[in-house]
């Protein structure tokens, strides 16, 4: 079969126009980037066609490295909902070039189930990410600045800031670095360090604002630091929000792109759900519900990550209503949930499937909490036994769960029939089924150990010094009463990452927490967690080239 790039080459592509008349959109209504991309309008939201429409959130059991096909599966339920004769927009996030040269290829879906022009989606695009980087990094030289200079200093004490510079790379010699040697003139020497662009706060802000002026008034409201004296000091106090807001006035707008098979697409903002919020703009999910009958969204990795900061997080401060959940789970990670190896996943081997459906259990149950009945979307791969699918679709049945075989990414959108059918079924049964995890005003540490028990399956949580002295400085801001935004492995419902399927009786270990109070949330950072991530020995990058004619290989 053909490679993901060779397939996403070779399909007929539609001009976007085409595309936006599905939505009931004319030519005049897009912002166009070339003939197959388009910004899109805010004025184009419309909350009371938005009210009326159905949001299914895809979510996932504890993934292995390569990723199970969440993107994938979203895509092609898109897909399958439209061969039925509904009006489905799928609406995701923008890939990063972290791990599109790193070691999980691209976010484009696979298959035929993709959204493209694929390479553009997976490396510019239409400069989202770019814009992001450079608002966030103009916060960080207006502070070296403000230090620097004599007219309008604060008096920001350079030990105190906790604002780091961002990349769209995983570059892990950035993580630590001192900047302003070289003399008086080039600065004052300190340290700090990078984060990836995913891991920004200016992109959670770009995913949770609503409009310009909510934009500038979040900008305004990230934290810096403290002054010698001990005043906090914001965004805002050194006059950075306005000049940010003007580089992000594009990319606040979502774009719109299609599938293989001509079905809309809007993707837009790009946070990882391991190290941020992990769900696509609260503004490209509006326009979705507002263009369409349907609305298909995802969330990065796992339900104790992705899903869990979309409900608590992106739902409460859009006051979006999803209708029903879909997880997608594989033969290949149960098994390996199970404690088979990698290279012999390939293998049938039904004892180590029962034992890694205890991870699906976990999963199942995390959505149990907010008051859903998912639907198990099986991605099936061409290596996955007859037996092995019996065999998970007879234990779905058995503990009551629905669930549908999905060949999307051999088959396209008619191979997510089965799946949209249980979908549109699970949908219209939940018009009001939302129950919140935890209360925003309960304190610090009850919201991080309720996500850590409930979510995770721990025992109880424990704080470093480090930790503790950033919560109650929290706290001493006024500023208990954000949302939770833990950063944690995805490797395992834990927070080390070498523990599979359900672990039990374990502790979650915060080493710091970070504030981020123009998104809203608070960043306690479990385990070993890094912000910016590190290339893996081979990275994609190598196998990625171009032609003389421009054609571009190696992306997947």
């Amino acid at each position: 079969m053909k490679t993901d790039i060779e397939i996403a080459q070779s399909a007929s592509i539609r001009p976007v126009a085409e595309v936006a008349e599905q939505l009931g959109l004319k030519e005049d209504d897009l912002e166009l980037y070339g003939k197959y991309k388009a910004k899109l309008p805010l004025t184009l939201i419309d909350k009371k066609k938005a009210a009326r429409a159905k949001l299914i959130l895809v979510t996932a059991i504890t993934p292995t490295p390569s990723g199970e096909g969440k993107t994938t599966t979203s895509i092609g339920l898109a897909q399958g909902l439209n061969r039925l004769g509904k009006r489905a927009t799928v609406v995701l996030r923008e890939p990063s070039l972290g791990p599109v040269f790193g070691i999980k290829g691209g976010a484009a879906g696979g298959g035929y189930s993709q959204v493209i022009p694929m390479e553009d989606i997976n490396l510019h695009f239409t400069g989202d990410l770019s814009a992001v980087e450079k608002a966030h990094n103009l916060l960080s030289a207006m502070i070296d600045n403000n230090i620097q200079s004599k007219e309008g200093n604060l008096g920001i004490d350079p030990r105190t800031i906790a604002w780091k510079r961002v990349m769209d790379m995983n570059d892990r010699a950035l993580r630590d670095v001192v900047i302003g040697l070289g003399g008086t003139a080039q600065g004052v020497p300190r340290e700090t360090g990078f984060d990836i662009t995913a891991a920004s706060e200016v992109m959670a802000i770009l995913c949770l604002a609503t409009s310009i002026s909510d934009l500038k008034e979040r900008l305004g409201n990230i934290f810096i630091g403290y002054t010698y004296a001990g005043k906090p000091v914001f965004a805002r106090d050194i006059s950075a929000q306005g000049a940010m807001a003007a580089l992000l006035k594009d990319a606040l707008k979502p774009n719109l792109v299609q599938t293989l098979e001509g079905t809309p697409a809007i993707i837009h903002g790009g946070p990882f759900a391991n190290i941020a919020q992990g769900t696509n703009s609260i503004l490209a999910t509006r326009m979705g519900l507002s263009l369409s009958d349907y609305v298909i969204t995802e969330a990065g990795f796992g339900s104790d990550l992705g899903a869990e900061k979309f409900f608590n997080i992106k739902s409460q401060a859009g006051k979006l209503r999803t209708n029903a959940v879909v997880i997608v789970a594989t033969i290949r990670a149960l098994k390996y949930h199970g404690g088979v190896r990698v290279p012999e996943l390939v293998n049938e081997n039904l004892e180590a499937l029962k034992r890694g459906c205890e991870n699906l259990d976990k999963h199942v149950e995390n959505m149990h909490y907010y008051g859903f009945r998912p639907v198990v979307a099986i991605n099936r791969f061409s290596s996955d036994t007859d037996a092995e699918i019996e065999l998970l679709k007879e234990y779905c049945e058995e503990h009551n769960v629905t669930a549908a075989v999905n060949t999307s990414w051999a088959d396209g959108g008619m191979g997510a029939i089965e799946l949209a059918n249980a979908v549109i079924k699970a949908s219209e049964a939940c018009t009001d089924c939302f129950t919140p995890l935890y209360d925003h005003a309960w304190p610090m540490e009850k919201k991080i150990e309720t996500i850590a028990t409930l979510m995770y399956g721990a025992r109880n949580v424990e704080y470093t010094l480090e930790a503790k002295e950033q919560l109650k400085k929290i706290s001493g801001l006024g500023l208990d009463k954000l949302a939770v935004c833990i950063a944690k492995t995805q490797k395992s419902l834990s927070d080390d990452q070498t523990r599979r399927n359900r672990p039990r009786d374990f502790t979650v270990s915060i080493r710091k927490v970070e504030l981020s109070s123009g998104a809203g949330f608070i960043v306690p950072i479990a385990g070993s967690i890094m912000r910016m991530p590190g290339l893996p020995a081979v990275p994609s990058a190598e196998k990625i080239d171009i032609d003389d004619n421009g054609l571009i290989s190696g992306l997947f």
